[in-house]
């Protein structure tokens, strides 16, 4: 993955926030840490970009962001409950106000029934609210299927603090 191809919407998101005197915390599994990578790739990210976690098993989720087990259990990795509580746990353990999280099958294995590759959840919180939660189902490998998710996760959070 080229972060470069994120450049744009990241400076955009970091003015967004710095104007506001905020900070973002992503909380990542199926990207696996590269909505950090593409946030940090721009100078002056530490302005705007307090932290990330990539939590990719079950049990880092519960340990690092505090989903429950029972959440995890009941739902799956790859839901909206778990994405919920990813971007509420990653604002709970950092000195952010918001929060980026997503949770998906990026491929080519682990589709279960309707789940299939290519799904995934992301969600957005601020100041310990959920603004946001959508499923979301890209077509394409296991590297566009990231990209994708990247991309999407940039632009809603850019929305979300224009309309905050």
């Amino acid at each position: 993955m080229v972060v470069k191809t994120f450049e744009a919407d990241v400076l955009a998101l970091g003015d967004a926030l710095r104007a506001r005197g905020e900070k973002l915390v992503a909380a990542e599994s199926c990207t696996g840490g590269l909505i950090a990578a593409a946030c940090t790739s721009v100078a002056g990210s530490s302005d705007w970009f307090e932290r990330g976690f990539v939590t990719y098993s079950n049990e880092a989720k519960n340990e690092c962001l505090g989903v429950p087990a029972t959440t995890l259990q009941r739902h799956g990795a790859v839901s909206e409950p778990v994405a919920r509580a990813m971007a509420e746990g990653a604002l709970k353990v950092s000195y952010a106000r918001w929060s980026v999280a997503v949770t998906g099958i990026a491929g080519p294995g682990g589709a279960v029934p309707g789940k299939p590759v290519g799904t995934v959840w992301l969600s957005i919180a601020h100041a310990g609210e959920v603004l946001l939660a959508e499923r979301l189902q890209f077509d394409g490998d296991r590297t566009s299927v990231r990209e994708q998710t990247v991309r999407r996760a940039l632009q809603q959070l850019r929305a979300a603090l224009e309309a905050a």
